[in-house]
Order: C-alpha cells, then sequence, then structure tokens
C-alpha cells in the first residue's frame, strides 16, 4: 500500500507582489549566519521492515538506523538557514541482498515525506553498508547510500525553501540532480536515471510549486488578520492549481498536496465566507467533495 507519485509542474507566471514582501519578512525570520550551520531538519523518524532479511544482515543493519538519523541531523545542508526544523521520516523497506564486485549490496524500497505535502517513494535503492563506518556526504565523490540520502534530504529542503520564495529551492534541486548525474555513471546506477526524472518533473511544474507558494503565505496572511491579502493568494493558489490541471490533468503530486491540505483551506475559506473559493476547489478536486461541499453549506446564505 505506498503510493508512487510522479510530478509534473508548468504555468504561466502571477501576480506575486504581496508574496515577494512577505516572503522577505519570512526569510529574515530564519536567516542566521553561522560557521557551521545545522538544523535544517527537526524530529527525524528512520524506520525499517527488514522482515525478508536472514537474521545476520538485521544484525549488519541494526546501526543503520541511528547512522542515518545522525548523518541527516549533523550534515550542514544549508549553510545560510538554521533551525527550520523540517520534520523527516525515513522508511526503509528491505528486499534481500546481492554481492556486487565483491561487496554485500542491500536491495530495497524507501519512503520519505516531510510528514506533511512532500512524500517520495523509491522502488530501487541500492547500498553497501559496514557497521561502524560513520555516512559521510561529499559532494564530487559518490556513495550509493549517503549519497541517496543527500538526493532526498536536498529534495525535500527544496520543497520547503520552495515555500518561502518562488524558486527559493532551486540550488538544492540542482544537488539532487547533480547527485542523481553522478549516480548514473556509477556501479550502481539503478534507480538514479528515474531520480535524475523526479528532479526535472519537480522543477519543471512551476504551476504546483506557485499554488504551494500562495498556500503558504495565504495561511499566514490569515492568520495575521490580513483578509485581503490572504484572498488574493489563494486566488493566486487556485490559479495555480487549475493551471497544472490543464496542461497535466489529475497530477499525482498535485493531487495528494490537495488532499494533505483540503482540511485547512475549507476551514480557511469557510472562516473567509468565500463560496466561490470552495467551489473552486470543489471542482479541482473532486476527491475531497465532501470536504468542500460541507464547508460551503455552513456558510449562511
Amino acid at each position: 500500500p505506498y503510493i508512487i507519485i510522479i510530478l509534473e509542474e508548468k504555468i504561466q507566471t502571477c501576480n506575486f507582489t504581496s508574496m515577494k514582501h512577505s516572503s522577505i519578512n519570512r526569510f529574515l525570520s530564519f536567516l542566521t549566519f553561522l560557521s557551521i550551520a545545522f538544523g535544517q531538519f527537526g524530529d527525524i523518524h528512520v524506520s525499517f521492515d527488514d522482515r525478508l532479511l536472514r537474521g545476520d544482515e538485521k544484525q549488519e543493519v541494526f546501526q543503520l538506523k541511528d547512522d542515518i538519523r545522525r548523518f541527516i541531523s549533523s550534515t550542514p545542508w544549508n549553510e545560510e538557514f538554521s533551525d527550520l526544523g523540517i520534520p523527516l521520516h525515513v522508511q526503509f523497506i528491505f528486499e534481500g541482498s546481492s554481492f556486487k564486485s565483491g561487496q554485500k549490496t542491500y536491495i530495497c524500497q524507501a519512503l520519505f515525506s516531510n510528514g506533511s505535502d512532500q512524500r517520495y517513494f523509491d522502488k530501487g535503492v541500492q547500498f553497501f553498508y559496514s557497521p561502524g563506518n560513520a555516512l559521510y556526504f561529499d559532494p564530487v565523490l559518490f556513495d550509493p547510500l549517503s549519497s541517496f540520502l543527500a538526493f532526498y534530504s536536498h529534495l525535500i529542503l527544496a520543497g520547503e525553501m520552495d515555500t518561502y520564495d518562488l524558486h527559493g529551492g532551486a540550488k538544492h534541486f540542482e544537488i539532487s540532480r547533480e547527485i542523481a548525474f553522478r549516480g548514473q555513471t556509477s556501479n550502481l546506477k539503478k534507480g538514479w536515471s528515474s531520480r535524475s526524472n523526479l528532479v526535472d518533473d519537480l522543477t519543471s511544474n512551476n504551476g504546483l510549486r506557485k499554488a504551494r507558494l500562495a498556500f503558504y503565505f495565504g495561511v499566514e496572511l490569515f492568520q495575521e488578520g490580513l483578509m485581503d491579502e490572504a484572498i488574493t493568494e489563494f486566488q493566486n493558489m487556485i490559479d495555480g492549481l487549475d493551471q497544472v490541471y490543464k496542461e497535466f490533468g489529475r497530477d499525482n503530486y498535485t493531487m495528494f498536496f490537495m488532499k494533505v491540505q483540503a482540511e485547512t483551506i475549507a476551514d480557511i475559506f469557510t472562516k473567509l465566507g468565500r463560496k466561490e473559493l470552495l467551489l473552486d476547489m470543489k471542482e479541482l478536486d473532486p476527491d475531497q467533495h465532501d470536504i468542500y461541499q460541507t464547508a460551503s453549506d455552513s456558510i449562511s446564505r
């Protein structure tokens, strides 16, 4: 019961004047120049499904959970921003092992999520692992395991930075792309072509990127009591989602974003008394029809 979600992104440019003003405030609130900046990820939860491994293999990967957690929490993924505290959930589903080039290679599937509207499922993971050897990410030298973890860490961070500024995650998307390129030329190249395509899909779909940015700005403005500005941003969100629908139809990543945020969107639109916005969302997201219909019905005529 794992969902493979593939995203493609494209849309025309919308008006983001109020977004740019708000993005400056949001960036300044997180900006801290440190010689070494940790803390991009907050609560890091790592889980394994190792039922298909032999008893000795389970013992070999026993320490890996802590190694992954330590690697992600201690690596300075972004030297300008600290204390972002992004939640990160990592699950490995082991399928077995084999020997390649004289080394035991673990084969598994993996799931990465920020616990909200970012979730990536990977079917073709292969890596070497020796207990006692610390994981370390080198941006130039490829390592099957640390590079794999770095790929998705940068991808999650890119998606988060996109919610602070238009295309704010570009730097981290490019790092993920570079990692995928090196993976495709490595001895364990399985899956890296698909990961490269994933980066292309995420970066090219400007529609969803702008919709997510507008959503988070809209929520912030609503919480600050700036209702007119919030409505403008939510309309920008709807415009972005509409463009994605026109160009790609029921895109899986877009549908996942709308599913995760449906309750919040419906609640805010109800408090704003905007039946027309609820109607737009009901048409864009028929899977959440009941949520938006109930919210619309609750607004007095």
